[in-house]
C-alpha cells in the first residue's frame, strides 16, 4: 500500500459539483492498494497514520499526531499514485489491484483507521472526484507499507 499524505487545515472532495466529504485540520491520504497487499499491510498502513508525528505542539514542528490533536482523516482512493513511470511515456499501472481487492483493502483502511479513534471521511471508490484542500505547512510525505516494485 502506498499514500500521499498531506497535513491540510482543511480538504475536501466533490462528485459533479456535489461535496461529499469535508475535514477540518488533519490529513488528506491519498491511498492505493497494490496487487500483492494484504490486511496486514493496511493494519500496518493505518497505525502509521494514526501516529504520524507531523502536527506542531510542545514547541517543536513535527512532535503531534492525528490522535493527539484529535485531527481528521480523509482517505481518497488513488491507484495512479502505484503507476509506473519509469518506462515510456505512459503509466504502467501492472503493480495495482484490480478493483475488487482494492475497494475492499481501501474500506479497511478507513475503518482500521477509525478504530484508533480518528474521525475518518472518504471519497467514493471509483469515481471521478474533485479533490480540494488547504495544505498546512505545506507538509507532503509518501509512505509504502513495503517496497511496491
Amino acid at each position: 500500500m502506498r499514500a500521499v499524505v498531506q497535513r491540510v487545515k482543511e480538504a475536501w472532495v466533490l462528485i459533479e459539483g456535489e461535496e461529499v466529504a469535508r475535514i477540518g485540520q488533519g490529513l488528506l491520504i491519498l491511498a492505493g492498494v497494490a496487487a500483492d497487499d494484504g490486511p496486514e499491510d493496511v493494519a500496518h498502513m493505518a497505525q502509521k497514520l494514526a501516529h504520524l508525528r507531523v502536527f506542531a505542539g510542545d514547541g517543536k514542528l513535527m512532535h503531534l499526531s492525528l490522535l493527539d490533536l484529535k485531527a481528521e482523516a480523509l482517505v481518497v482512493s488513488q491507484f495512479t499514485i502505484l503507476g509506473d513511470c519509469r518506462k515510456g511515456r505512459r503509466p504502467s499501472f501492472d503493480h495495482a489491484a484490480p478493483p475488487e481487492m482494492a475497494e475492499k483493502l481501501y474500506e479497511y483502511l478507513a475503518a482500521a483507521l477509525a478504530g484508533y479513534g480518528v474521525k475518518v471521511s472518504t471519497g467514493r471508490f471509483r469515481q471521478m472526484m474533485e479533490v480540494g484542500l488547504i495544505n498546512d505547512g505545506p507538509v507532503t510525505l509518501l509512505l509504502d507499507s513495503k517496497k511496491v516494485f
